[in-house]
């Protein structure tokens, strides 16, 4: 805002305060008790914080009568004019904004808007009789000559009877291309690379911001000037470049960029402070979360480590909702960036390993409005710093964290749609699963390590095959028993029943009931086994660790239940077939000697996978 008032002092427009055929003049007979909400302001500026507002009024008080600041809700300070009657408010608008005394957004605003004075200090302001406007000129000020080229139009009237009349300039041309280069070269260095700032960021512009107006930024302006309906000269005028750093200005405002210091961090950064509030610490983390219904979410990232502190995190970041699966991600020696983006958020983050600490940032901003995330991420990375050697203690904010297997320092943990059990089928790492497991998944993982894709689905036989993205050569896989299973001889389902909240698979033992299903199914095998759900697509194995076939899903049909121990697994046979029916050969075995539960457990836990689907 500075920089406008500093423009407007440039122009030569000589502000007449007689001879204008609407007056503004106090009213003789304005009663003293004037109703507040009767009140008309004009507002000229906000800002976020005490100083900053105070600061400002000092500047605007300097030039004009009747500055006042007032608290205006949602934390913001208001500069303030006034007060007025409606048509007294009207002409002061009009005139200053006329004159460029004031920002080209000022309006008129009501007492009712306005809380707690600030400035002047100790002043009421809301208690005083308002300016009114008159229709009769007042006959002294006919013959008081006009003012010096350059005097300033007075925002309030003093309220006196002999006060000079107040009238509406005519509109001010506006300024030749010869005069517009002369008020240009009155701009310093930082005036002319904040208006390159603002037409690049209009997407005019796209060279370096150096301060030196050559032929790309003659070409912004000129075609900045052709959209807007000017004349496009390749020169902005004094009122064109209020506009454009106005517009800018407006959305820089919004956003709320502010340096931050965190000593406990020993991080430095600007932040959105529009958008974001701080809320509190969880060690390795910093959490900022979301101001206003804003969206936006800042995490700064401070802990003490090495490279192996650098690359553990790397790691389990991107395990974490605030960072989507799809996007770039770079890891070097001493720094990654990771970077996400689906439906609902994009997510950028930044560390690197400084003086003996791991220290960073995310950002994560709501999708459909890129062009204030790219301003405020562009402002953090040009400003985040090390303050040193300090970072966040191993225990910061965790007496009051809350504990959850799904939260990692405060952040929720990306978890699958649905895990299921799969095992693997051949020394490549093949691996065979429930068709169920793999429906609608935009994105399959084994032991949600590895990234598999699916090869084959057989719906009618329930189920499919997976091939790991990278090669993977398992401990163990399976051997499928050549021989009919013997009737209710002991058997055990190997499988993630709890979906991968436990590391390692469990067995589950029954008994092989029948060879058929309910309904004489051929292909079925009915078992007296409790398994869950995360169970179904696990094998099938005999006491001597033999795969007799794969566990099936739930077969209950609707509106009616089975009992909890009755199961149902695809026999061996089936499952061979179409193995085979894909380029598979499986291995087979004989009916072996009854292995020792230890054994059968660790053969069990070498071919059984996790199988999540992520969408």
């Amino acid at each position: 805002m500075t920089k406008r008032i500093a423009v407007a002092l440039y122009t030569t427009v000589a502000i007449s305060l007689t001879g204008l055929p609407a007056a503004a003049q106090t009213s003789a007979t304005a009663a003293t008790g004037v109703q507040a909400e009767n009140l008309y302001w004009i507002q000229i500026e906000a800002q976020p914080t005490l100083s900053e507002a105070e600061a400002r009024a000092r500047v605007y008080a300097a030039r004009l009568d009747g500055v006042n600041g007032f608290r205006i809700g949602g934390n913001w300070y208001g500069i303030i004019l006034g007060p007025y009657t409606e048509a007294a408010a009207n002409i002061q608008l009009r005139s200053l904004k006329n004159a460029r005394l004031i920002p080209r957004d000022s309006f008129i605003t009501f007492s009712n808007k306005l809380r707690q004075q600030f400035w002047p200090v100790g002043a009421n302001t809301l208690n005083t009789s308002p300016l009114e406007a008159s229709d009769t000129p007042d006959p002294a000020t006919e013959q008081t000559p006009p003012p010096a080229e350059g005097d300033q139009l007075a925002s309030v009237a003093q309220p006196d009877a002999t006060a000079p009349v107040l009238t509406a300039p005519e509109p001010t041309r506006d300024e030749t291309r010869r005069e517009a280069l002369d008020s240009e070269r009155l701009l310093d260095r930082d005036a002319r690379k904040a208006l390159q700032v603002a037409l690049q960021w209009e997407g005019y512009y796209t060279s370096a911001i150096d301060g030196a107006f050559g032929a790309g930024t003659r070409r912004s302006m000129a075609a900045w000037q052709t959209d807007r309906g000017y004349d496009p000269t390749g020169v902005l005028t004094t009122r064109q470049r209020d506009e454009v750093l106005t517009a800018f200005q407006t959305v820089i405002a919004s956003l709320g960029l502010r340096p931050y210091e965190d000593a406990q961090a020993g991080i430095s950064v600007a932040i959105p402070a529009a958008m974001v509030e701080f809320s509190r610490y969880e060690a390795p983390f910093v959490h900022f979360d979301s101001k206003d219904d804003s969206g936006v979410r800042v995490v700064l990232i401070s802990q003490t480590g090495d490279q192996d502190t650098l690359y553990g995190l790397y790691d389990i970041l991107q395990s974490l909702e605030i960072v989507p699966v799809d996007g770039p991600r770079k890891r070097k020696k001493n720094a990654f960036t990771i970077e996400g983006a689906d439906g609902k958020i994009t997510s950028y983050t930044q560390a690197e390993l400084v003086d003996g600490t791991v220290k960073g940032f995310t950002l994560i901003w709501p999708v459909g409005d890129e062009k204030r995330r790219n301003k405020v991420l562009q402002d953090m990375k040009a400003s985040f710093t090390s303050l040193g050697s300090q970072a966040l203690a191993d225990n910061a904010g965790l007496d009051a964290a809350t504990q959850s297997l799904d939260l990692l320092s405060g952040l929720e943990i990306r978890r699958p749609a649905m895990s299921r059990s799969g095992f693997y089928v051949d020394a490549k790492g093949t691996v065979l699963t429930t068709a169920e497991a793999v429906a609608g998944c935009t994105r399959i993982t084994l032991n949600e390590d590895y990234v598999a894709e699916v090869t084959a689905v057989d719906d009618a036989r329930g189920l499919a095959l997976l091939t790991p993205q990278d090669p993977l050569a398992p401990l163990a896989h399976a051997a499928f028993l050549a021989v009919d299973p013997r009737l209710k001889s002991d058997v055990a389902v190997a499988g993630y029943s709890y979906e991968g909240r436990l590391n390692a698979p469990s067995l589950t033992y029954g008994n092989l009931s029948e060879l058929t299903g309910l309904n004489g199914e051929a292909e079925l095998n009915r078992l007296t086994l409790a398994a869950l759900p995360g169970d179904a697509g696990g094998p099938v194995l005999d006491a001597g660790g033999a795969v007799m076939g794969m566990l099936l899903p739930n077969q209950a049909s609707k509106g009616r239940s089975l009992p909890e121990d009755v199961s149902f697994a695809l026999d061996a046979a089936s499952v061979t077939t179409f193995l085979a029916e894909h380029g598979i050969t499986p291995d087979a075995t004989e009916a072996s000697a009854t292995l020792d539960p230890v054994d059968l457990s660790a053969r069990a836990a070498d071919m059984t996978v996790l199988v999540s689907c992520w969408k």
